[in-house]
């Protein structure tokens, strides 16, 4: 029983994946295959509900992917509950503190080393092994990713990043750079945001714990891996065919444009 994307950043290699914000099977089927070694289901953003959840979690599992779950909060029921329905991973948002950081950690753990309790059938088959095996090896091969989006959670990010258990952070850049507006509303200049960007790189680095960003083209992936991020996000399964959708209607447009003008 092994999570090879937790592997992977172990021994330093970047895992570039992406969201899951339809719910559809299909899609989810053809995403897994596409060659991502793993596929995040959002349900913290997107209006998937939990048998939807569960049935992509054993899409991707079945085509080789690995499946995270990005969970609407640190709660212990929403983590059980995602990890119980197959989930080999999840994603934790607004992590600012130690004591958040903690509780979703137990979570995600068999006691003694946290609070997750004993059931469900579709996390083992997931991981193709028996039920007595996955709770037997489970807490080794879960991976523990938290978000840090404050600069409060900045502030903490060391105690945070070095707590037994954490695999990975990563940067939901839209919250961070709303998290760093002025009383006035106003936005962080680049260099601001970019800064305290690296100080997770850094303190990710100091404390040998993974860091990682969502972006939206492979031109970022390429920067942001150059810069030490690890675990990289890029667009989402929407977002893919939307832009792809936007970008073939306005060739269309233009294309009838020109046909009109000619005769």
């Amino acid at each position: 029983m092994r999570n090879p994307v937790k592997e992977a950043l172990r021994a330093g290699k970047p895992q570039v994946g992406t969201w899951l914000s339809l719910g559809d099977p299909l899609a989810t089927r053809l995403m897994a295959r596409v060659g991502f070694p793993w596929l995040t289901v959002d349900l913290e953003h997107s209006p998937i509900d939990w048998s939807q959840a569960a049935i992509q979690f054993a899409l991707i599992a079945e085509a080789g992917c690995v499946p995270l779950a990005r969970v609407p909060r640190g709660d212990h029921d929403y983590i059980k509950r995602v990890l119980d329905a197959g989930a080999m991973g999840i994603v934790v948002p607004m992590v600012d503190t130690v004591e958040q950081a903690r509780a979703a950690i137990a979570a995600a753990k068999y006691p003694p080393v946290g609070n997750r309790s004993i059931g469900g059938t579709a996390h083992a088959l997931n991981f193709g092994v028996s039920p007595g095996e996955y709770f037997a090896r489970a807490n080794d091969a879960i991976l523990v990713v938290l978000q840090t989006e404050s600069p409060r959670g900045i502030e903490n990010a060391e105690a945070i990043y070095s707590l037994p258990g954490v695999d990975a952070i990563f940067v939901g850049p839209n919250d961070l750079s709303f998290q760093m507006r002025t009383p006035e509303g106003a936005d962080p200049t680049p260099e601001e945001f970019e800064a305290a960007l690296q100080q997770v790189v850094d303190v990710g680095r100091r404390v040998g714990t993974p860091v990682g960003i969502h972006v939206q083209t492979p031109e970022q992936v390429r920067q942001r891996i150059a810069q030490g991020f690890q675990l990289i996000a890029l667009a989402s399964e929407l977002k893919m065919m939307v832009d792809r959708a936007q970008q073939w209607a306005s060739e269309l447009q233009l294309a009838r444009s020109a046909d009109i003008a000619r005769y």
